[in-house]
């Protein structure tokens, strides 16, 4: 149920206007019961002091493109009224003259095109406005006897809107509705949401808030008198078992729905999606339409629901059946924009936002994690009104026509053109073992700052999620995933690509970076010190690629290996034979490798670093003293000895070879296998021949 969660003590220490109606905003932004992500509006209307000193009435209303948890007062939109208002007295405005005319009312030429939804806050004769889309007024709106349930509920309190687009005609009878009906508290807009108002922004919150809750008091009477979604047809796997079908499809999943652009996938069980997908109205439920205009560009029309028998040993069954549904539901939305297209429109990708799996729970596609995640917050709200409708009556939705006119709607998908423009490796899993060192925490920042998603496996796991979380501060949530693995342990490895099947819905990039070193004279070496190298620099790269081989070819999306050898890989190194034997061992595997990867688009490449001193545990170590020692120096002359034996007299940085791991996994090496790449300044006795 949702709360009232105003602070009278924080917001008396803000000013009136513009930073109340932020504090305001964020509250009701805060709760997705009441207002979708990236959906709603808000406004307050106020007097300032124009550039001529001149009191101006203005508006300030939300911008396009933002949403209201987390919209800052830059994200707001200021308009002068004077020159707003005589719009009341037109007939009509198309979209595109609309759109025109305000953005030569703002106040500031700086700040976000206004609302689609402007003139609705305008039109209406109160200081503070607020549109909102809440899962129980929806429900309400969503049901086909919608309008009655309405009466019930609020009396004669209430204006009825029936469908429309929004635009200046929806603004004009929203406004004409609440004036000629003066006891109206509230407007109710059928398949879309609700518009509430007051004099300060205390009231006008308080107001949203309480009739929600007398919406929500009364369908929870009503549900408490039927099954949801018709009672229980599938019975859920095990939490453990479910999360293991999951990884188990994902990657099959995301090869199937990134043939026209790649996609990143994330997983949801949550006990509301379980409840819904199990259920027996519910596949039907499903395919009826959008929950809310709003949802439709991150969900499209309808999900893909698919029906199997959960059960963990008939998962090979259920991944024929996904990989026949998703090519059929694509070519279903292609017949779809045909059918429905304008001149010049083009054609999202056409598969499935949304997977509904009885037994396992709710898979979402997405260009990103984030917009991944937003497809499946918005399918939980769907999920809650279809729940609150078929308690009332029965769950209405918006024609195939207009679906698809919202979905393409030139205004919605401005907000769309506001995204960042994507970079060599967006839409793109990278895992680094070692990701916590040097070599592993530079490559995956600069892998990110390019796009990408990293796993950032080690065996160090408080190391691991120390880069992820600042990798999360800068880049935003969910860019980065911390991962213990030893890459020794076959069965860690394993469950390293299942974390990330479930996170990001599989793996683009392996760097098979973890390592150590140790350093003896060869008759000194103990087998315990010739295991520890070949186990951890020859079999751990050898179990790292071949499960992420195995993730590759289920994709089928092609991929990049590179792998971090030495010049040790083709020098032979004085005192040091277990660590380069084993890294010669790296070099051949990686070829061998390719020679087997290149039918199906992988890659795998080496790069021969040499003397990476600076954030490395294995420089940190014993080994900096041993190789001072072999080489008749002290530990702190071991960075400008390998300085100056290069022929270019430069130090390696981290950072150097990050890039090279970069280029091998980018665009410009995609016709690149099986080649080796020094960066090591120049060291005449490791020069490949």
């Amino acid at each position: 149920m949702v709360q009232n969660l105003w602070d009278n003590e924080k917001a008396q220490q803000l000013n009136k206007g513009l930073d109340e109606l932020v504090y305001r905003s964020n509250l009701i932004g805060t709760d997705r019961r009441v207002c979708n992500w990236g959906g709603g509006n808000t406004s307050t209307k106020t007097v300032i002091k124009d550039f001529r000193g001149r009191d101006v009435e203005v508006m300030y209303v939300k911008g396009s493109g933002s949403d209201l948890g987390t919209m800052q007062a830059k994200h707001f939109t200021g308009l002068r009224l004077e020159d707003i208002n005589p719009l009341y007295e037109l007939d009509e405005m198309p979209d595109e003259e609309m759109v025109a005319y305000l953005s030569n009312c703002m106040i500031d030429s700086k700040h976000p095109r206004a609302s689609i939804e402007t003139l609705l806050h305008a039109f209406l004769p109160f200081p503070q406005v607020d549109h909102t889309h809440p899962d129980a007024i929806i429900s309400i709106c969503c049901a086909d006897n919608g309008r009655e349930i309405a009466r019930e509920i609020y009396g004669d309190r209430f204006v009825w809107v029936p469908y429309i687009r929004p635009g200046f005609t929806l603004s004009k009878m929203i406004a004409e509705g609440v004036r000629n009906h003066p006891n109206a508290e509230l407007v109710l807009m059928e398949k879309h949401g609700l518009v509430t108002w007051g004099n300060t922004s205390e009231e006008t919150y308080a107001k949203t808030i309480s009739v929600i809750q007398e919406a929500e008091d009364y369908i929870e009477r009503q549900a408490q008198e039927k099954e949801t979604f018709g009672g229980a047809r599938y019975t859920s796997l095990s939490e453990e078992e479910r999360r293991a079908a999951a990884a188990a499809i994902m990657p099959l999943i995301r090869g199937a729905v990134s043939d026209e652009k790649k996609m990143i996938l994330t997983y949801d069980d949550a006990d509301d999606v379980l409840s819904f997908v199990n259920g027996i109205n519910s596949k039907a439920l499903s395919q009826v339409g959008a929950a809310c205009p709003d949802h439709l560009v991150h969900t499209k029309v309808v999900p893909l629901f698919v029906e199997w028998e959960p059960k963990l040993e008939n998962i090979d069954q259920v991944k024929l059946i996904l990989s026949e549904e998703i090519q059929q539901y694509k070519q279903n939305y292609k017949a779809y924009f045909e059918r429905n297209k304008h001149e010049g429109d083009q054609m999202f990708e056409s598969a499935p936002r949304v997977i509904l799996i009885p037994g396992i729970g709710m898979i979402n596609t997405g260009k990103s994690h984030a917009h991944s995640l937003i497809s499946g917050a918005l399918y939980h709200r769907a999920i809650a009104v279809m729940r609150g409708a078929t308690a009332l009556g029965e769950f209405v939705s918006l024609s195939e026509n207009e679906s698809y006119n919202v979905e393409y709607w030139p205004l919605e998908l401005y907000k769309l053109s506001l995204a960042p423009k994507e970079t060599e490796f967006s839409r793109q899993v990278a895992l680094i073992t070692g990701g916590a060192g040097g070599i592993g925490s530079e490559t995956a920042r600069v892998l990110v700052s390019e796009g990408a998603h990293v796993a950032i496996a080690d065996l160090n796991l408080e190391g691991a999620q120390r880069v992820a979380a600042e990798i999360n501060a800068e880049y935003g949530d969910g860019r980065a995933l911390a991962i213990k693995m030893d890459v020794t342990n076959e069965e860690q490895i394993k469950e390293a690509y299942s974390q990330c099947a479930l996170t990001y819905g599989g793996v683009d990039i392996i760097v098979n970076n973890a390592g150590l070193a140790t350093s003896s004279p060869f008759d000194e070496t103990s087998l315990q010190e010739w295991n520890l190298n070949i186990n951890v620099l020859g079999t751990g790269y050898f179990l790292v690629a071949r499960e992420a081989f195995k993730v590759m070819k289920e994709q089928a999306l092609g991929g990049s290996m590179v792998f971090i050898g030495s010049k040790n890989s083709i020098y032979a190194g004085k005192n040091v034979t277990a660590y380069s034997s084993a890294k010669a061992l790296e070099a051949h595997l990686a070829r061998c490798i390719a020679t087997e990867g290149g039918e199906y688009g992988i890659r795998v490449n080496t790069i021969l670093p040499d003397a990476i001193l600076q954030g490395s545990a294995i420089w940190n170590s014993n080994w900096r003293n041993e190789r001072a020692e072999a080489y008749g120096i002290e530990p702190d002359q071991l960075e400008e000895h390998y300085r100056k034996r290069t022929t270019l007299l430069v130090n390696i940085y981290p950072r150097d070879i990050a890039e090279g791991v970069a280029f091998f996994a980018s665009s410009k090496a995609e016709k690149t296998t099986g080649c080796m790449l020094t960066i090591d300044g120049g060291v005449p006795a490791a020069f490949t021949r």
